[in-house]
């Protein structure tokens, strides 16, 4: 048995040169960079006027985000049961690499794909950058979470390729996982916010508009009975963590932290992440509007009002749990691909070779 280290690089390097040996992967490159780049050209029209990189860094960010989740399953998705097909997987499972090392250099290759489209972005990021208005910061965690991101769908493509047969069904099923990340997760949000709700009392108390003095009288206004109505509300705020385990959601509340001199967010991870903060906050089930206390102040300011930057700053961030999560499903597989990889097997399905 070789040294882990070394089987791992040998794999690597073996997949790589299988991966660049194709003009395909360099045309996927191509056509990749051409629509950031044509995304970052049509960004930077828009917000020409405005001066503010950090909109426009950040949407590139999560539009690599975008195009990198769907090109990773298709990198990854049939990488290993694709070997067992062609007859290759066999030749390297009679060598001196454990399966162990077959599996972490397969996926390793696979995410050291996926990075060369991140790679290849990086003009454009810094493009954005050096327009100014982008802290360090969100640079710096924005580009980590995109790391970590692909990687754990490189690990979840490598480990249903092991575990499924059928290479279609295998990147078939990555995509659904990243689909259930993405889009489950909102479906999710809303269905389980909808369906705990809590009774909201309103109490509104009216002025007899009918009998209101005239222009320099002193006299109060005739208040009218209060009028209660009630009525259901979502409480979104119980089942705001299903949020946490959305890729996007992660991006934002990682890179978030920017706002104006008005609290106002400053670029799109914080706009985001401030639209999910605040379904951590409570609804408020007593609510009083009484005109006849407000009469002659004029309408009141809404003393529940809260800038986007405070609810940021009075909430709870819960990127490092969405980004645990994510690392443990791709190690649950990577881990579950290994054991039915592995020879001897003790039991295979039916129709099913080990190489």
């Amino acid at each position: 048995m070789i040294p882990f280290a070394h089987g791992v690089r040998v794999v690597v390097a073996l997949e790589l040169a299988q991966r660049v040996r194709g003009i395909a992967l360099y045309v996927l490159l191509g056509l990749f960079t051409l629509l950031v780049a044509v995304t970052t050209a049509l960004l930077w029209l828009v917000d020409s006027g405005t001066d503010n990189g950090g909109f426009l860094f950040s949407t590139i960010v999560y539009f690599v985000l975008l195009l990198g989740t769907l090109l990773a399953p298709a990198l990854s998705g049939a990488a290993i049961n694709g070997d067992r097909d062609a007859g290759t997987l066999a030749t390297t499972q009679v060598t001196l690499v454990s399966t162990t090392q077959i599996v972490v250099g397969t996926f390793l290759a696979s995410w050291l794909t996926s990075l060369a489209f991140l790679v290849v972005s990086l003009p454009f990021l810094l493009s954005s950058f050096a327009l100014g208005s982008v802290p360090a910061h969100a640079v710096v965690a924005s580009i980590l979470v995109l790391l970590v991101e692909l990687a754990v769908v490189s690990a979840v493509g490598v480990g249903l390729s092991a575990v499924i047969t059928r290479p279609l069904f295998s990147v078939a099923a990555t995509y659904l996982v990243v689909a259930g990340l993405s889009v489950g997760t909102l479906i999710a949000f809303g269905l389980a916010g909808t369906a705990v709700q809590t009774e909201v009392r309103s109490t509104y108390i009216g002025i007899d508009y009918e009998t209101y003095p005239e222009e320099g009288s002193t006299e109060p206004p005739v208040c009218l009975p209060p009028e209660v109505t009630t009525y259901q509300t979502p409480r979104y705020d119980l089942v705001w963590g299903i949020l946490a385990a959305n890729p996007y959601v992660v991006l934002a509340d990682a890179a978030s932290g920017e706002f104006d001199a008005d609290g106002n967010p400053s670029d799109l991870f914080s706009q985001l992440a401030v639209g999910v903060r605040g379904a951590q906050l409570p609804p408020d089930t007593e609510t009083v509007y009484d005109e006849c206390e407000d009469y002659g102040n004029g309408y009141p300011i809404d003393d529940g009002y809260r800038t986007s930057e405070e609810i940021w700053n009075s909430t709870t961030p819960s990127w490092f749990v969405g980004l645990a999560a994510h690392v443990l499903i791709g190690a649950g597989l990577l881990a579950w691909g290994v054991a039915r990889t592995r020879t001897p097997a003790r039991r295979l399905p039916r129709g099913q070779r080990i190489a």
